[in-house]
């Protein structure tokens, strides 16, 4: 594996000295300020490719921009409505310029309204630190008393109905006002951030639109990106939705390993690729990751690395529906198992010539630990806690790979 870290741009609190210190071999980053939908233009890419490859006192970095994550796709794309066909050409056009520049993987998702979905940006650890959280019931009464969704009562078995009541009757109006920024900020980087009222228009826009009908949208939007990435030799790889489970009424496409093998069907070539987010899928108890690493990796175009704590919900049931991020090697994936997989599938590229043998991968998320605590940074990007997470990460890929040990 190719051993990456994300970085949010010249804004972000870890600077290109921080990375080279950590022993990174590339980077993951994007155009975050340049609207959705507009073109990422050959300019604006070589000048981050400069930030990226320069340290503070202006020698080589050593590091090159690897990954871009995201390219996002408009919601006028994903609803087929506005101007999706100019947001289509404009992607194509972005893809190109990339290219030109070298970068051969594009990560993305086509997850509708909010591209990932957190109760909790800051949830106390036992151990002093912080983490992400995503909580069924504290997003019930977000959806239910909030945002105040129309059939949304509906969507909720009665006894979550109730405790979401009880809840929301306790949250003063700045926890109201917390739970709400925080489910609404959108994607880490982007410069989008949806209001209550921006949520509802995007809800009543999906009106109609059903999960057999955002699949054909995406595939519609496949069929003319792909064949382009194929020109380019590029390799474009969708994230999990995140939950990997319905909200807000939304459909979600991309969940399950179902959900992959069908758009992978449906445009079936080498380009039309997977980004594994073990942390994403393995919200889902369903989801074997080792497993679906081993039927599905000769697809996969780059990986994230971590983990969540399902809760338990009693009754014999496995998850309530709330999950918290877990340290990287203590969760419900076994990390040791997926990371074995993955060297396997490396090792079958390398045999059989491919160039892309080596999958680029980053740990994702992490704990607020230390100094991370306080610093006013993206939402689940701590400079320590991933820093601890790519340490743990290492330590497996040093033991599967060894002579005497490994594979």
């Amino acid at each position: 594996m190719k051993q990456t870290w994300r970085w949010f741009g010249p804004d972000h609190i870890a600077s290109m000295d921080d990375l080279v210190q950590s022993g990174v071999e590339g980077v993951v980053s994007a155009l975050h300020h340049i609207p959705t939908g507009d073109v990422w233009s050959g300019e604006e890419i070589a000048t981050r490719q400069q930030i990226i490859g320069r340290l503070k006192n202006g020698n080589p970095s050593g590091l090159r921009w690897d990954v871009a994550e995201s390219l996002p796709v408009s919601e006028d794309i994903k609803k087929q409505i506005g101007g999706w066909r100019e947001h289509i050409a404009n992607y194509k056009t972005s893809m190109e310029n990339l290219a030109n520049a070298g970068l051969e993987v594009i990560c993305y998702n086509f997850m509708p309204v909010l591209d990932w979905t957190r109760t909790d940006l800051a949830w106390r650890l036992p151990h002093g630190g912080t983490c992400m959280r995503f909580d069924y019931f504290d997003f019930a009464a977000f959806d239910l008393f909030i945002l105040k969704r129309a059939g949304a009562k509906d969507d909720f078995p009665p006894d979550v109905v109730e405790e979401a009541e009880k809840r929301y009757r306790l949250m003063s109006e700045q926890a109201k006002d917390e739970l709400a920024r925080n489910i609404t900020c959108g994607l880490p980087g982007a410069a989008e951030n949806f209001s209550l009222e921006d949520v509802r228009m995007h809800l009543a826009e999906y009106d109609g639109i059903s999960q057999d009908r955002l699949r054909a949208n995406f595939v519609d939007f496949l069929e003319q990106v792909i064949p382009t990435a194929e020109k380019l030799g590029m390799r474009l790889c969708c994230h999990p939705d995140d939950p990997p489970f319905g909200l807000l009424g939304l459909p979600r496409i991309m969940s399950t390993e179902a959900d992959y093998k069908k758009i992978m069907g449906a445009v079936d070539v080498s380009a039309n690729g997977i980004t594994l987010c073990s942390g994403s899928l393995g919200a889902r108890a369903d989801n074997d990751l080792p497993g679906m690493m081993r039927r599905l990796g000769s697809r996969v175009h780059f990986l994230h690395l971590r983990n969540v704590q399902r809760d338990e919900a009693g009754n014999g049931a496995n998850f309530s529906g709330s999950f918290h991020e877990s340290e990287h090697l203590d969760g419900a994936t076994d990390m040791v198992a997926l990371i074995a997989e993955i060297v396997r599938e490396e090792a079958s590229r390398k045999a059989a010539g491919r160039k892309d043998h080596q999958i680029p991968m980053r740990p994702d998320h992490g704990h607020d630990i230390l100094e991370d605590l306080g610093r006013t940074g993206q939402p689940g990007y701590p400079i320590i806690g991933r820093l601890r997470g790519l340490a743990e990460l290492r330590g497996i890929m040093q033991v599967v790979t060894h002579p005497e040990f490994g594979i």
